[in-house]
């Protein structure tokens, strides 16, 4: 049986976002960078922002009480994607 990947956001201060339109300026100051994202990567991140750890389904679960994410698999693989660019850019990381 396979382990169930999970992740995890730092401490709700580790990164400081700015809101500009569509886009959302994440300003992380550990590694001094600043980081332009758009939909869906906002919304992911404020379903990590209890600092509790979450699988790719439950994120997953989560947003689809808010949004139409249409067929299952596609969104969880979209999620997913986003999520290992995200513990690339040190933003995220694995439970």
């Amino acid at each position: 049986m396979t382990a169930t990947k999970l992740y995890r956001r730092d401490e709700a201060d580790a990164v400081t976002a700015c809101a500009l339109d569509d886009i959302v300026l994440l300003y992380h100051p550990r590694s001094g960078q600043t980081h332009m994202v758009i939909s869906p990567v906002p919304e992911i991140l404020d379903q990590l922002a209890d600092g509790g750890p979450a699988s790719v389904a439950q994120i997953h679960d989560r947003l689809a009480r808010s949004f139409d994410l249409g067929p299952a698999d596609d969104a969880m693989a979209e999620i997913a994607a986003h999520l290992d660019a995200l513990v690339a850019l040190g933003l995220v990381r694995p439970a």
